[in-house]
């Protein structure tokens, strides 16, 4: 790279205009430049003016570093270029540098206030002029740009296509469409003419706000720093004119230049990196979807929680450099070495569509009129199954096609995201299968993620379509979901207008028939979402072929095919079971409660479709022991002709399987392992738990037992939950934790060694839906899912979890997973669920026990000091760890989905709170 054009710069010690400390910034890099002015704004074309910049071409070539390219970095309104100096430092560490060239643009920051009101046109101009005043226009150029910066680097890109090699923005705007409603709030107030001035330039108002919108607040010296161009008025002229500009109604002076780039944005083909702060209440991701409807090739992040000024709120230099090195120095991405690395298994053989298990029933005319699924009502004792409605396999098959042919009606194609807010049971059965088989894909959040985190799912999945019961409509009409709405039921033409439905299902199922696409077996089928239950819920894609991959591998460990039927208590299996030709039903109860499913509602579902296998969460089945009293028998009779009993989601304790194994006495029990990304993964029944127990016992004498010390009689048993063996297609291994408790060593299957399990099958996720970042730290590993749990194996090939990587404690003794000691605090007398949390400094946490007790204890705080010492003494023998304190608590904070996945973080950070002398409330 050379350095050309004709351009004069002087290096200053420090910036001009200032004595303010500028955090961060190596004073090297700037660079004041005089370029010749062509803006139409100029009265005199050619007019000198000055530029500052940030250039750190100087300090790469003093190091002998030869950059791969060069970024053009635009900063919006009111910032400037100190807003890049993470990236600009970041580029030139950089094992492969590159250049950034970040602008003062003219009147902004610390480059020459020329009195002139530059508009939209000129501002392209003037960074045309600059470019080629320092011979950027015959280098490879990567625009990135932040805010208005946005715009007009795409206004440079357009005219300079040569040059222009890709794109990277933040939380900026391209085009507003005025049928979406007028422009943000917080800039119709600053265009407001009684108040225009005032805010923008007489005061500090609109430079306050705008650099407060960061999540924790700016460092108050760095907020300084950004202030430090715009000490007065006549500084802050620019600032007012850059809000005026904004195009915000048709007969703008720069709204056929800006309708012009925006229509040109859509035919840009280069690299794109758009990353997001999801919380900015300015460019709302109404504006990061118009994005990527122009440019669909872009790579996406979105920050949860982050606000407008993104590169203050996290660390994107990171993913900056990493996109360029990927995109621009090697010979492929991550997620191409990634794809490449999958098995391959599944790619190879014969594409089974999702949805033919339900086809080839439905046309099997012996079976064709057999229960496929059902609706429970309130269970009672009556003789009969409370059934309130019934679907047979050939009702089911041309409901499926009638709406699957309405949806098409309506203008749903391939690949439109359709959001499905109705609960388990017939309808929602036949909506996912009437969008598996055109093409169309779920987007499935749970309801107990809350009126919150749902928003925050769906806003995030963008959805073209939402199908939702009326309760989900009202929710949608005042919580801003996106997507055209559709009612799942009949609706009068008052309430629709007024809760914006469009179309609803009973008119969609009286079109006529219409071809359906065919099916592109590595096309979207589904975003299905995590938990949430360690962090904001993350949406999870499946192509066709991975869903499919899915329904055989749930099929095998099932035991579900043609002829069998599945009671679900777990909402997502019950998409699962028509796929295999298997009958289905949900008992009635809360799905986002599972603890609501009682036994006879349990018992009545079984019978509806004489099921035999039942899937359902831990905290459900608590719930249908206690409540087995209320069984009558012809109750029982239906649950004695279930052969198959799956509970997945948390450990299910040994104790309570067992007396599972009383209500449901011809039933294998099996607890397989798995989460949203690849389900399942393991299978164990209770004979193997039964076997694993007492292979965990010590060998000879020993007081403790399990991995810790390899005193077990099968090396490595113990030591966490046995949760079996690969199910057939996946492969499990080890990836050793370093003294610091990070996964960082080789891929093991040694018994007894400690670290972050990794799997891979064909059934694993494609992705996390939008977030680059994310599915980049999950899939570390080329071809492999880390999936942030950690354990280890035993001699007999059986995997035992240990508790999530960011509940491992870092004590002055090395790294320890707390499963094992919760075990052992569990199995004291009078203790209920334990949790082993850290307290304490990293690499000197000490073990502190927080337990449930039984019966439910009314106070929170330090237990009993016999209780105390009983479950000290437990751990320590066990373990050999030694618990520091032991408190109570009324009931774990848990996850919404299961009710049982114990929030170990916030216990973390509430003992440390409550052992520091803070006010002890229940967590």
């Amino acid at each position: 790279m050379t350095h050309t054009g004709t351009t004069r710069t002087h290096k200053t010690p420090r910036l001009p205009y200032t004595e303010t400390p500028l955090p961060g910034l190596d004073p090297r890099w700037s660079t004041t430049v005089e370029v010749a002015s062509n803006a139409a704004c100029e009265p005199v074309r050619g007019q000198i003016r000055t530029w500052h910049v940030l250039d750190n071409w100087e300090v790469l070539e003093a190091e002998g570093k030869q950059p791969v390219g060069t970024v053009l970095a635009v900063h919006g309104n009111p910032t400037w270029s100190y807003l890049w100096r993470n990236v600009i430092a970041a580029a030139t560490e950089a094992e492969q540098p590159w250049r950034v060239v970040a602008v003062d643009q003219l009147d902004m920051g610390f480059s020459e206030r020329t009195g002139l009101n530059r508009g939209y046109d000129d501002r392209i101009q003037d960074l045309s002029d600059l470019t080629a005043a320092m011979g950027l226009d015959d280098e490879h150029v990567v625009t990135l740009a932040h805010d208005w910066g946005g715009l007009i680097s795409m206004g440079w890109a357009e005219l300079h296509p040569g040059a222009h090699v890709g794109t990277i923005m933040t939380n900026t705007a391209i085009h507003h469409d005025p049928a979406s409603g007028p422009i943000p709030a917080p800039l119709r107030l600053a265009l407001a003419p009684a108040v225009h001035g005032i805010l923008t330039s007489r005061t500090n108002a609109f430079l306050d706000v705008s650099i407060g919108l960061v999540e924790s607040g700016l460092d108050p010296a760095v907020k300084v720093a950004f202030k430090a161009p715009y000490e007065t008025a006549e500084r802050r002229q620019a600032i007012e004119n850059f809000v005026a500009d904004i195009p915000a109604f048709e007969g703008h002076p720069s709204n056929p230049r800006y309708e012009r780039t925006a229509a040109w944005v859509a035919t840009s083909s280069v690299p794109a990196l758009f990353l997001w702060g999801t919380k900015d209440p300015v460019f709302k991701e109404q504006y990061l979807l118009d994005l990527i409807r122009r440019m669909p090739q872009a790579t996406v992040h979105r920050y949860e929680g982050a606000k407008h000024l993104l590169p203050q709120d996290r660390a994107i230099e990171e993913p900056i450099m990493r996109w360029l090195t990927e995109t621009f120095a090697q010979g492929s991405t991550h997620r191409q070495d990634h794809q490449a690395a999958r098995p391959t298994s599944g790619s190879h053989a014969a594409f089974v569509p999702f949805h033919s298990g339900l086809t080839e029933r439905a046309a099997q005319q012996a079976h064709a009129w057999e229960v496929a699924t059902a609706d429970m009502g309130p269970a009672t004792n009556d003789r009969e199954p409370a059934v309130k409605k019934r679907l047979a396999w050939t009702e089911l098959e041309n409901r499926v096609n009638a709406v699957a042919s309405g949806l098409l009606g309506i203008g749903v194609r391939p690949g439109d995201r359709i959001n499905l807010m109705v609960p388990p049971g017939t309808d929602l059965t036949t909506l996912i299968y009437a969008c598996f088989r055109i093409g169309a894909v779920i987007v499935v959040a749970d309801t107990g993620l809350g009126a919150k985190g749902l928003s925050r799912a769906l806003k995030g999945a963008a959805p073209k379509w939402l199908i939702g019961v009326p309760q989900a409509l009202v929710a949608a009409k005042s919580l801003g979901w996106p997507g055209t709405r559709i009612s799942a039921t009949a609706m009068d033409p008052l309430r629709a207008k007024a809760l914006g439905v469009a179309h609803t299902v009973p008119q969609l199922e009286k079109s006529g028939p219409i071809p359906f696409p065919e099916l592109d077996p590595d096309a979207d089928a589904a975003v299905l979402f995590t938990s949430g239950s360690t962090g904001p819920a993350k949406g999870v894609v499946y192509t066709q072929r991975q869903m499919a991959a899915m329904r055989d591998a749930v099929a095998a460990v099932c035991d579900l095919r043609p002829g069998t039927g599945l009671v679900a208590a777990f909402a997502p299996f019950a998409l699962l079971a028509p796929a295999m030709g298997a009958s289905s039903v949900t008992p009635d109860m809360d799905v986002t409660k599972p603890r609501t499913l009682t036994a006879r509602a349990l018992a009545d579902a079984a019978g509806a479709i004489e099921a035999t296998s039942v899937f359902a969460s831990p905290a459900a089945i608590v719930n249908v022991l206690a409540t087995q009293d209320e069984l009558s028998e012809h109750q029982r009779e239906a649950l004695s002709k279930v052969r198959l009993m799956l509970s997945a989601g948390a450990p299910l304790p040994p104790p309570l399987l067992e007396d599972l194994q009383e209500l449901l006495p011809n039933a294998s029990l099996h607890t397989p392992y798995g989460m949203t990304e690849c389900l399942p993964l393991t299978d164990v029944d209770l004979p193997t738990i039964r076997e694993a127990a007492v292979d965990a016992q010590p060998a000879g004498g020993s007081a403790r037992r399990g991995a810790d010390d390899g005193s077990a009689r099968v090396e490595g048993a113990g030591g966490g939950v046995c949760v079996g063996t690969p199910v057939p297609g996946a492969t499990i291994k080890i990836r050793v934790l370093d003294k610091d408790g990070e996964p960082t060593g080789d891929l093991v299957d040694t018994p007894g060694v400690l670290g972050e399990i990794v799997a891979q099958a064909p059934h694993m996720k494609d992705r996390y839906d939008r977030l680059w970042v994310t599915e980049n730290e999950s899939t570390r590993i080329p071809g492999w899912h880390s999936t942030s749990d950690v354990g280890h194996f035993d001699a007999k090939g059986r995997l035992w979890v240990e508790g999530r990587l960011s509940h491992v404690l870092h004590t002055a003794n090395g790294v320890v997973a707390p499963v094992a000691a919760e075990h052992a605090a569990a199995n004291v007398p009078g203790v209920g669920r334990t949790a082993i949390v850290g307290v304490g400094r990293k690499g000197a946490q000490v073990p502190v026990a927080v337990c449930e007790t039984e019966p439910a204890s009314k106070t929170v705080g330090p237990a009993r000091p016999a209780l105390a010492a009983r479950v000290r003494d437990a751990v320590a023998a066990a373990t050999g760890l030694d618990v520091a304190a032991v408190l109570v608590v009324k009931a774990h904070p848990t996850d919404v989905r299961h009710n049982s996945k114990i929030d170990r973080t916030l216990l973390a950070e509430w003992a440390q709170n409550a052992l520091g002398g803070g006010k002890i409330k229940n967590p």
